[in-house]
């Protein structure tokens, strides 16, 4: 083959792709406008009917319960997919889509405070496997169809292509890329994104006004600010991970788990009228771009969502660290001397670089929501959140793929990290080291 006729022999596989990378988008983005419409009405029912908080641990132990009975295979949720696509074995059972769909709907109907990007980047995964069987896919072609799938359930979650796009080429390994899969991700993202926008699903705009102009002093704030959030999302990932291992040891019946944390996350709500801490949170997350909220609105999310994930209902992790972030940024604006919408902005973005180790998608996302005057801001937080976080994050079955600060063994899972620095020190003191 000459340098010549080189670019006409890739023809094949770009049609190939384009072509797999629709039929996911047309799945993925379908099913995302069917959960935007879904939340939007459990959404508006809870607030019109506020008492609908009470009955939610009963939600969690009929989802946890569901779950025992049909879904055990299927639990590992966002996990389970990038187990697959690091080791692939079984196709996804198709039930994970309309499972994960129904289960995050109720949750938010009654008032757990949980998110929304699992539920999607779940469905697209489950719904882009089931082409497998039927295109005759091998297991390298099936791994790039999970991450399309993964893609286009990000991207037409939160309607930007660009971050979906990377989001699904970042989170499976720390510190890598996998470019062979760049042209399915790109074109699922793309196209998932217009066809939820045509089953006219809902994006909420958040607005910067302006961001200040660069100088050192801006720098500084922002690797301050950076340092923060990252260490808010290491420690929201660690504390959901130890509360559910808590209770896994504690309650071994699945569904009194969710029951338990519903009865808190209720209680607390009912309690204090904390109504702000549960659901998405999305009025409270825009007026954080707007003017000073009461500092403390941070934790109240944090602990509302800790609860909530930790006790297994179903959602997702990252609106609840948009929320998280914003409401940081609004707090420490004053501060850092920064305006309060651009710091809401950054740490919107840094707050998820951090907890999920996904600092380039999070940059990229900054820009598509904010514009592109907003990425050099972005890039300095999320970078220095990605590397404050640590070896930790909302997704255990990430792999290491470069350390950040230290050599770690290449492909070693998140979740067995912590066994693996044990093993290590102990050989350690047995050598006399």
């Amino acid at each position: 083959m000459n340098s010549f006729s080189e670019p006409f022999s890739t023809l094949p596989h770009l049609l190939k792709w384009l072509l797999l990378g629709s039929a996911v988008a047309i799945l993925s983005g379908s099913a995302s406008a069917l959960l935007l419409i879904s939340l939007d009405e459990a959404t508006r029912l809870r607030r019109h009917w506020p008492w609908l908080c009470a009955l939610l641990p009963c939600v969690g132990f009929v989802v946890g319960w569901i779950y025992l009975r049909i879904g055990q295979t299927v639990e590992g949720g966002n996990n389970l997919l990038i187990d697959e696509i690091h080791d692939p074995k079984k196709v996804i059972p198709l039930r994970m889509a309309p499972l994960i769909l129904g289960a995050t709907v109720l949750s938010h109907l009654f008032g757990a405070s949980v998110g929304r990007e699992g539920t999607a980047v779940q469905m697209g995964g489950a719904l882009a496997d089931q082409l497998t069987q039927a295109c005759r896919l091998d297991d390298d072609d099936r791994r790039i169809l999970l991450m399309a799938g993964i893609s286009a359930g990000f991207a037409s979650v939160f309607g930007t292509p660009l971050a979906g796009a990377i989001f699904g080429l970042e989170v499976l390994a720390i510190g890598r890329l996998r470019y062979d899969a760049i042209l399915p991700c790109i074109t699922a993202a793309i196209v998932a994104d217009q066809v939820g926008l045509l089953w006219g699903a809902q994006h909420t705009v958040y607005t910067v006004p302006f961001f200040p102009r660069l100088s050192l002093q801006v720098f500084a704030a922002l690797v301050v600010a950076g340092a923060a959030f990252g260490l808010t999302g290491k420690a929201f990932a660690e504390m959901t991970h130890a509360l559910a291992g808590l209770l896994r040891r504690h309650i071994r019946y699945a569904p009194l788990r969710p029951f338990l944390g519903g009865a808190l996350v209720a209680a607390a709500s009912l309690y204090f009228a904390a109504d702000r801490y549960i659901g998405l949170g999305i009025p409270t997350i825009s007026a954080a771009f707007q003017h000073p909220l009461p500092w403390y609105d941070f934790l109240g999310k944090f602990a509302f969502s800790v609860t909530s994930l930790g006790s297994g209902f179903k959602g997702g992790e990252v609106t609840p660290l948009f929320y998280i972030g914003a409401t940081l940024g609004n707090a420490l604006a004053p501060l850092l001397h920064l305006p309060i919408p651009a710091l809401a902005g950054i740490g919107f973005v840094a707050v998820f670089a951090g907890a999920s180790n996904t600092p380039v998608a999070s940059t990229l996302m900054a820009m598509e929501l904010f514009g592109a005057q907003a990425g050099v801001y972005a890039a300095v937080a999320c970078v220095i959140s990605y590397l404050f976080s640590g070896h930790s994050g909302i997704y255990r079955s990430q792999r290491v793929g470069q350390g950040k600060h230290d050599a770690l063994p290449e492909t070693l899972r998140l979740g067995e990290l912590a066994g693996w620095r044990k093993a290590r020190q102990k050989q350690a003191g047995e050598n006399g080291i």
